[in-house]
This record gives C-alpha cells, sequence and structure tokens, in this order.
C-alpha cells in the first residue's frame, strides 16, 4: 500500500504542472491574467457548477465517506449555479443588442444591397391578390404567360416577365403597371363582377358603377353576375375582371413594344437566329454593323408596330446596305421597304383592295420643299395638317378601315414622327411599302380644299 501511494503521490506534481500547461496554452489574449480568467471561466457559466454539484453529491453519499461535508459543497455549488442562471436570464436585452447593432453598423455595403427595377411589374391592392395566386383559383397568372407567348409569336421576340407584388398603400381593388420602376397604366378590377363596355352600339343602361374600360378608355359599368346575360342582350361587350387586367397589360405591350427591348433581348434575339441559320450571323456582328446599331434599327420598327419575326429578310437588308449607310433611320426606312410585304399584310390581309387616307398633291410638294430647305413646318401648316388628320381618321374608323396614311417614301419617317404624339393611332405608310399588285383607294385626302 505505501509504495501505491508513494507512486500516486510522485505523480501529482506531473498533473499540476500538465495542467497549468494546458491552461496557460489555451488561454485567450486579453487584459485579464491567468488567474483572473481561471476565476471568470469557472465561476461564470452554470452548467460547470452543476457539474461539479453532481460530482460531489454522488461521492456525499457513498458510505463511509463525510456525507455532510460533500452535501453541504453540492448545496453551495447549486446555490451558486441557481444566481449565475437567474442573471444570465436577464442580462441578453442588455448585452445582446449593442452586439446585433455593432454588426449592423460595421457590415459593410455590397451590390446585393443594390435594388435592380424590374423590365416590367405589376402591383395590386389587397383585394386582387386572390387573382393572382393559384391556390385560389387566380386565372390573371395564366393570361398573362399566354398574353407574353402570343406577343412574342406576333412580334419576334419575347418581352420581360412580369414581376407581380402586392402593395397595401394602393387602393383595395386597383392595380397599377409599371416600366422600369415608371407607372405606365393603373386601373381598378372587382373580382366576382363583370364589365361591361359599351362599343358605341350598345342600348339602354345597366346599373352598376360607371367606369371606363382602362385599356381604351370607353364607357363601360362594372355589374353583378346575375346581369351579364342581359349586358350581351343589349350589345354590351361583357369580360370579366382578370380579362381586364390582362387587356391592359396587353395594349401596354404593344404601346411599349420599342422600349422593352433592349440590348438584352437583342443579343438573344441574334443568338436564337444564329441557333436556326448559323451562316446567316457569320461575321454580321460587328463585322457588318455594330450591335447598337441592330439594336436601333429593331426598335425602330418596333416603335411603328412593326414585327421583327422575318430576321432574315432583316439581316440580309442590313448585310447589303450597311457597308454604305451607317445611319440607323435610313437604314431602318430600307429594312421597311424590305418588309413591304408584310406589313401591308398586316393591316390588309388578303390581296383585296386597300383602303387609305391620301395627301393633296399640292401638300405633297410643299411638304418635300420643307423637307428638302431643312426648315420646319410652319405653325399654320401643321394645325391644319393636324386637323384634317383627325377628321379623316374618323372617317376611316367609321368606314371599318384601317388608320392608316399612304405617303411618299420620303415624307413617311417626317410625318410619322409628326403625327406621333397628337394620334398614335394613326399608321403612316410609304408607297414603296405597298405591293405592285395592290389595288389602293383613297377614302380621303388631307390637304384638299
Amino acid at each position: 500500500m505505501l509504495t501505491i501511494g508513494d507512486g500516486l503521490v510522485a505523480q501529482i506534481p506531473a498533473l499540476v504542472i500538465s495542467t497549468a500547461a494546458g491552461v496557460i496554452v489555451t488561454r485567450v489574449s486579453t487584459d485579464q491574467d491567468v488567474g483572473q480568467q481561471m476565476v471568470t471561466q469557472l465561476f461564470n457559466n452554470p452548467r460547470v457548477m452543476v457539474l461539479s454539484a453532481s460530482v460531489l453529491g454522488l461521492l456525499g453519499m457513498v458510505p463511509g465517506m463525510p456525507n455532510f461535508v460533500f452535501l453541504l459543497f453540492t448545496a453551495a455549488l447549486l446555490a451558486l449555479a441557481w444566481r449565475l442562471r437567474g442573471k444570465q436570464t436577464q442580462q441578453p436585452v442588455a448585452v445582446e443588442a449593442p452586439v446585433v447593432q455593432d454588426q449592423q453598423q460595421g457590415a459593410e455595403a455590397t451590390w446585393a444591397d443594390v435594388q435592380l427595377e424590374d423590365p416590367l411589374g405589376m402591383e395590386v391592392g389587397y383585394r386582387l391578390i386572390p387573382m393572382v395566386d393559384f391556390q385560389q383559383n387566380g386565372e390573371l397568372l395564366g393570361r398573362i404567360r399566354s398574353i407574353r407567348k402570343k406577343f412574342a409569336q406576333e412580334m419576334g421576340y419575347l418581352p420581360p416577365v412580369v414581376h407581380i407584388r402586392d402593395n397595401l398603400e394602393l387602393p383595395p381593388a386597383n392595380y397599377r403597371i409599371l416600366m422600369k420602376g415608371v407607372e405606365i397604366g393603373s386601373g381598378e378590377a372587382h373580382p366576382g363582377r363583370w364589365l361591361a363596355i359599351n362599343p358605341g352600339n350598345a342600348v339602354g343602361t345597366l346599373p352598376g358603377e360607371a367606369t371606363h374600360d382602362p385599356a381604351f378608355g370607353l364607357a363601360a359599368v362594372w355589374i353583378e353576375s346575375a346581369l351579364r346575360e342581359q349586358a350581351q342582350i343589349q350589345g354590351f361587350t361583357v369580360v370579366e375582371a382578370s380579362t381586364v387586367v390582362a387587356t391592359h397589360l396587353n395594349h401596354l405591350l404593344s404601346q411599349y413594344a420599342n422600349e422593352l427591348f433592349g440590348r438584352q433581348e437583342t443579343q438573344q434575339l441574334l443568338d436564337r437566329v444564329t441557333q436556326e441559320m448559323p451562316k446567316l450571323t457569320e461575321d454580321f456582328i460587328p463585322g457588318v454593323v455594330t450591335l447598337t446599331t441592330l439594336h436601333k434599327v429593331l426598335q425602330n420598327l418596333l416603335m411603328e408596330r412593326v414585327s421583327i419575326r422575318d430576321m432574315r429578310t432583316i439581316i440580309e437588308t442590313l448585310a447589303e446596305h450597311a457597308p454604305n449607310q451607317a445611319d440607323p433611320y435610313e437604314l431602318t426606312a430600307t429594312v421597311r421597304v424590305a418588309l413591304g410585304r408584310s406589313i401591308a399584310q398586316q393591316w390588309f390581309p388578303g390581296n383585296g383592295e386597300i383602303q387609305v387616307i391620301g395627301l393633296d398633291a399640292a401638300l405633297e410638294r410643299l411638304l418635300l420643299q420643307a423637307l428638302q430647305g431643312g426648315s420646319g413646318l410652319e405653325p399654320g401648316l401643321a394645325d391644319r395638317l393636324l386637323d384634317q388628320s383627325k377628321q379623316a381618321l374618323q372617317r376611316q374608323e367609321m368606314l371599318g378601315a384601317p388608320p392608316v396614311l399612304l405617303v411618299n417614301h420620303a415624307l413617311r419617317a417626317l410625318l410619322a414622327r409628326f403625327l406621333r404624339r397628337s394620334l398614335p393611332q394613326m399608321v403612316v405608310l410609304s408607297n414603296l411599302e405597298i405591293g405592285d399588285n395592290r389595288q389602293i383607294r383613297m377614302t380621303s385626302t388631307i390637304g384638299s380644299a
């Protein structure tokens, strides 16, 4: 026994030295010395006290051991652990809040903090949320997908995705459509009710909330479902709420087709053409024209509602004329002539007679002289031209003919820019854009006495 005891005593110094070395090596660099750190770490965590009390409690229950002493230390350690736990539950709000605040203040700004504007977005009031929620049988999302697909098939490029979000600041039944963060249209819709639109020949009136069609501004009334058949009998066009919003969006897509067509869409369209016709685009960009010039030409076409589906003709025409002409507006005029058959077909389907508005020969000569001389239109002449254009447009509508003005090729771009602001629905075509096989009839003449 003495030999065993002597061996244990001999090992105690080595154990103490090893423990001390471990404490010194693993200590954290602070302003406290080793002794203060040991006291802080040992008596700062209640779990250490509970563990120590458990060990002493087990020893105090062993027969023959000084039970009272061990149990006394056990009680003291448990009391200390309880006190430390109480302090920790009171300190989190006071201690952790500054840490979070310091982290927020110390966080550097990153590019993730930059919020880019969506090319196309829609905000809805809270009553319209079910219209855009599939779980509530909302149909608007499906209609928007169909609109984008139809637009791509007709105009020749895929428009941006419409990002929809709720806006509690809007009236409950209102919505607004945004392009690059700027509102381009707004309206109201009432789920569960129907919009009865008067196309101009409806008979009588309907009980309901009077309003206007948000897309075209026609007089309309929001009616209950029970009046739907009656409204149709009276000649009203009856549509549901989701159709009203979808039609408005479709109208704005067509109106702003050129602004929604950016450089990214230009490159995506070019990549699509390259997949189908790789030889056609070989060395086209930037060998023949720059991406900027191509983008501008396509934008000019879309501005006047000309489809860019026929990219083969567009690229071949640019490849032929771009080496000698760098002006995108002159290139646009050349491309329009090449696309003349499809442009005429867009407004006058078939091969029959076309009914158009014409220019008086004297007015045409006067405009050509002003164009060649570099002078603008005289105010009196501009007002007369605008007034007679409005009257001619009304006659076209009465005849059910497309709102098309046919002019000399040299005047087309000038008159298109002049009439675009006041009469955006007016389409100005060049005489070179109409095929020789089409018969032309002037329904009215602008400039005649």
